[in-house]
């Protein structure tokens, strides 16, 4: 140790022992390595466990009966989009978005077509994805 380094591990570049472990000095131009910054993530909007049961039993019963074959999944910060294919090589036939800013206002959830047009827009998810749901209709031979 010469005259002009200093006992003060606060002071010395480097590494220094802080309880048993190796520490690292935040001060770069001494020969320590920069700490990475913890940023945290954002958070993603998802679908809960009973939106995806809702989604899910749509989903099975279009697929049983032969409309629709395939589906994707996006998270993001802004919006959930759940979307729905006849074949995968093609654009979805329709996407059941969770968009939390317009909870308060229209509702979180919406019904979106190919075309971009809005079918239905609402509170709750059951509600919202009913109009996809084949109602049937009485045909009376005459």
């Amino acid at each position: 140790m010469n005259e002009t380094e200093t006992t003060d591990p606060s002071r010395r570049g480097g590494l220094s022992v802080v309880a048993g472990r190796a520490a690292q000095n935040s001060d770069k131009g001494r020969g320590g390595f920069a700490r990475p910054e913890t940023r945290a993530a954002p958070a993603l909007v998802s679908f809960d466990r009973r939106e995806l049961r809702i989604l899910f039993d749509l989903y099975g019963a279009k697929v049983a009966a032969g409309e629709w074959r395939d589906y994707a999944i996006d998270f993001s910060p802004a919006r959930a989009v759940f979307s729905i294919f006849r074949r995968a090589s093609e654009a979805p036939l329709y996407r059941i978005e969770k968009n939390p800013e317009l909870g308060r206002r229209q509702g979180a959830f919406s019904v979106v077509a190919t075309t971009g047009l809005v079918l239905r827009r609402g509170h709750d998810l059951a509600r919202v994805v009913a109009v996809l749901q084949r109602k049937l209709e009485l045909v009376r031979a005459e």
